[in-house]
């Protein structure tokens, strides 16, 4: 019997056309999978206006007025209000937990506190919320053609506008998004 396939270090890609406008052209970094269900962060869609200073400033930690060009991204629609980075790993606190090689996802005020210091991760994406799945659900909405399994979430994303991360997502893939149809036929 084959093994389960897992997702967890990879992206999943928003097909045009899934119906659901939380997840419109998302790019999502799959951070946990396994039998009991999977999160991911969204990372290509910016929450206008609020950068990570506004964050840390908000939980009055000092020392965040440097970081007004870091965006915070809108990484799910499951509790909006709860933080998480997706960083590279050459960062280790307490609750920071393994996604892949390069990466290392964490929800802790440590690691802001780190980032505030100037001693946290190299590479980092901050969002807001998270999305979710049930044990079985992400592999039921797999066979209903809305998501697009790519490649490992790739280290130059982080120097990629969020905008455009859906996009360089499927090109690192090999699909040029521009001959993506926006509803699927039956032959």
């Amino acid at each position: 019997m084959d093994s389960p396939l897992y997702y967890a270090g990879r992206m999943l890609l928003a097909l045009p056309g899934m119906g659901d406008e939380n997840f419109d052209r998302a790019a999502i970094a799959m951070c946990v999978h396994d039998e009991h269900g999977a999160l991911g962060l969204d990372i290509a869609h910016a929450i206008p206006g609020l950068t990570l200073a506004d964050v840390m400033d908000g939980l009055s930690i000092e020392g965040g007025e440097g970081l007004l060009h870091v965006p915070v991204l809108r990484g799910g629609p499951v509790e909006p209000q709860r933080g998480f980075l997706i960083h590279s790993r050459d960062w280790g606190g307490q609750d920071a937990m393994v996604v892949n090689a390069h990466w290392a996802l964490s929800g802790s005020l440590d690691i802001l506190k780190a980032i505030a210091q100037g001693g946290g991760p190299r590479d980092y994406i901050v969002t807001l919320g998270y999305t979710g799945w049930g044990e079985g659900q992400l592999e039921d909405e797999m066979t209903r053609h809305g998501w697009f399994l790519g490649e490992d979430i790739a280290p130059g994303l982080v120097g990629v506008d969020a905008s455009r991360r859906w996009e360089k997502s499927f090109a690192a893939s090999g699909v040029d998004v521009r001959l993506l149809a926006g509803q699927s036929g039956l032959a």
